[in-house]
Parts: C-alpha cells; sequence; structure tokens
C-alpha cells in the first residue's frame, strides 16, 4: 500500500501536545531538548503546560508543531512513498523526507515564526474562513475588494473551504461582498497577522537570506509544495518554493487531489490534532486517513 504523511500547521497545536511522548520515548526527549537549545526558551514548558495564549504566539506555535510532527514520524513504522504538509508542516515533511535536518529545520521554522509574527506587528492583517463558495467567486471577490485594500485567498484547504487574508479594510470588504453574492458562512479567524498574503513580505525578505545559508539537500520522496500542489524532490526546487510559500497561497486541496492520482491509498497525519483528516474526507472520504499524534494512536490503540 502507497502511504504518505500529512503534516499540520498552525491552529493544531494545544496545551499538552508531545508530553506523553516525552515522557514515553528517549527520542523525543532527545529532540525536544535540542528544540529548547536552539530556540533559547523552555519550549517544552510552553507545550506541556501552557498557558494556551503563550502556545498560541506565532513564535511558539511553529516550532511546538514543528517537534511534535517530527517526533511522531519518527515513531511512525509504514513504509512512506510521499508527503506535504499545511504551510508550517511542510517544514516537517521535508525533515521526515531527508531534505532538512532536524536542527536546520528547526532553526528555520523559530526565524520563520519570528518574522511572521514581526510581519503581523509592521504590517497589521487579518485572515477570514469562506465556507460553501466556489474559487472563482472568492477570487473574484478579492480582485473587486482590492480598491479598498490587500486581500487575496490564502488557503485552498477543500472543497467549499477557502480562507483569505489581507489588509483589515481590504478582509471586512471582501466578507462584506461575498455576503451580498449569497456566501452564508464567512468568518473572521483569531490570527496575529495576514499570513500568506503580501503583508507577509518582510518576513519573505528576511527569510530569503536565512534559507540562502541553510543546506538542503535532494528529498527522499516527494513532498507535495504547497505553492505548486505538485511533487518536488530536488533540493534548489524546494529552496525557491519555502522563500514563495510565505506569500503565496496555499494549494492544500490541489496538493491531495495530485497525491491521489499519483497512488496514494493512506494517509497518516502525523502531529497533534486531526485537521488534515478532517479536510481530506472533503477531498475524498473513501480514503483512510489515521491520526498520529499521541502514544496510544501511534500504538494503534486510540
Amino acid at each position: 500500500m502507497k502511504n504518505a504523511l500529512l503534516f499540520p500547521g498552525q491552529a493544531s497545536q494545544y496545551v499538552g501536545m508531545g508530553r506523553d511522548l516525552h515522557n514515553d520515548v528517549a527520542r523525543a526527549r532527545e529532540l525536544f531538548d535540542i528544540a529548547n537549545d536552539i530556540m533559547g526558551t523552555d519550549l517544552k514548558r510552553i507545550c506541556f503546560e501552557g498557558p494556551a495564549e503563550e502556545l498560541k504566539q506565532t513564535r511558539y506555535t511553529q516550532p511546538a508543531i514543528f517537534v511534535h510532527s517530527v517526533i511522531a514520524a519518527e515513531l511512525i513504522d509504514e513504509d512512506i512513498s510521499a508527503a506535504a504538509g499545511h504551510s508550517l508542516g511542510e517544514y516537517s515533511a521535508l525533515v521526515a523526507a531527508g531534505a532538512l535536518t532536524f536542527e536546520d529545520g528547526m532553526r528555520l521554522v523559530r526565524k520563520r515564526g519570528e518574522l511572521m509574527q514581526e510581519s503581523g506587528t509592521r504590517s497589521p492583517g487579518t485572515m477570514a474562513a469562506v465556507i460553501g463558495a466556489e474559487p472563482a467567486l472568492v477570487e473574484e471577490v478579492c480582485a473587486e475588494a482590492a480598491d479598498t485594500g490587500i486581500v487575496q485567498p490564502a488557503n485552498f484547504n477543500s472543497p467549499g473551504q477557502i480562507v483569505i487574508s489581507g489588509s483589515i479594510d481590504g478582509v471586512d470588504r471582501a466578507m462584506a461582498l461575498l455576503k451580498e453574492k449569497g456566501v452564508r458562512i464567512v468568518k473572521k479567524l483569531p490570527v496575529s497577522g495576514a499570513f500568506h498574503s503580501p503583508l507577509m513580505q518582510y518576513a519573505q525578505d528576511e527569510l530569503g537570506a536565512v534559507l540562502e545559508q541553510t543546506p538542503i539537500s535532494d528529498a527522499r520522496f516527494p513532498v507535495y509544495s504547497n505553492v505548486t500542489a505538485g511533487p518536488e524532490r530536488d533540493a534548489a526546487d524546494i529552496r525557491e518554493n519555502l522563500l514563495r510559500q510565505v506569500t503565496s497561497p496555499v494549494l492544500w486541496q490541489k496538493s491531495m487531489e495530485n497525491m491521489i492520482a499519483d497512488g496514494v491509498e493512506q494517509f497518516i497525519e502525523s502531529g497533534p490534532g486531526n485537521v488534515l483528516q478532517g479536510l481530506l474526507k472533503r477531498v475524498n472520504p473513501d480514503l483512510p486517513c489515521r491520526t498520529a499524534g499521541t502514544l496510544d494512536e501511534l500504538r494503534g490503540s486510540a
């Protein structure tokens, strides 16, 4: 059976994440200790004890999910043929595929989280979930609202679930237009910035310099890129896509469709939560997807 790993992004975190793995598995303790050293802060405490308000700060959320996801992936014993990660999760996928070392991935994720939080302060913005609208309508509305402020699709997550991102005025205008056009559910998200929009340009520029200095290898198996939705293995392409990802939409639905078309028969969500399992069910409810984020799930007793 052709198995693929899926790695979650922001919003999958929860207080207590990874504690059972840390307590039971020596390798988990080792990776958490390395993460603490690279972060220069007690990431373990933030993961295990919170408070939630601290954990959901972007600069901590991203490293926390990354560490948990990579540990879980190392404990999965199935043969893996492909991987994909949602936004931040792409870094976890690249570690699993051998394109990045854990240490280099951790340094990149730490910097990415810091830069995205800083971008949110420098260029305040917001995001909104759009439920039940066709992609063409959302793109049309974003173009129409652009005279009010920056706004663009940020995540094409699954059929009927799209997220838009941009300036507060731009997103508010797009939300109003979508409601006028009969879209029933348009909901602002509790985020600290306009992720995957031009308002993240500062983060992209600064991250580019760090990426240039980071060793990246060809991937052992294909990692489906957020930016292209296609299978990527070449180190130079991976580097370029990680840079473009900061301000580009996440083509998650298309990535899942392409993985299925390429023969993936079973998915495993590695890390905290089950957000990606839910999105996959909306893309194709017939394909199995199990979660692997806790000790019980990894041992098959959940």
